[in-house]
């Protein structure tokens, strides 16, 4: 079994293998995004999948998803199991739409944010009249 599919790894075992901070892996399972079950003394153990379910979860914030996004995307995902091609290219599938869709809202935002013909002529003329 590789490293990144196996079962029953610890909170720190989990944030040195995906280089995050423990409190992220606490985090992200507190919210949802990180399935786990608990040992008789209270520890948390990640499934198989907890290594794959981290490097999706980074990768949706870098596009700038939600929390509530990311959770409604990893929930396409087989429960306490590694995530194979398919599910890796239906996230994936998923994640370029959500960037498509930010740089449209950013390029609205930056269209809006630059004056017009009408805007610099009537900022030149306040600037004059000042």
């Amino acid at each position: 079994m590789d490293d990144w599919h196996q079962p029953g790894l610890s909170v720190g075992q989990v944030a040195g293998r995906m280089g995050v901070a423990r409190s992220a892996v606490r985090w992200y399972d507190d919210h949802g995004l990180l399935p786990s079950e608990r040992t008789p003394a209270g520890h948390r153990r990640f499934f198989a999948d907890v290594c794959c379910r981290v490097a999706m979860i980074r990768a949706a914030q870098r596009v700038g998803l939600s929390i509530a996004e990311i959770a409604e995307a990893l929930s396409a995902l087989p429960p306490r199991q590694a995530p194979s091609p398919d599910d890796w290219e239906r996230l994936a599938t998923h994640l370029r739409a959500a960037t498509l869709k930010r740089i449209d809202e950013l390029f609205d935002t930056l269209a809006a944010l630059t004056p017009t013909e009408a805007n610099a002529s009537e900022r030149d003329r306040e600037q004059v009249s000042s």
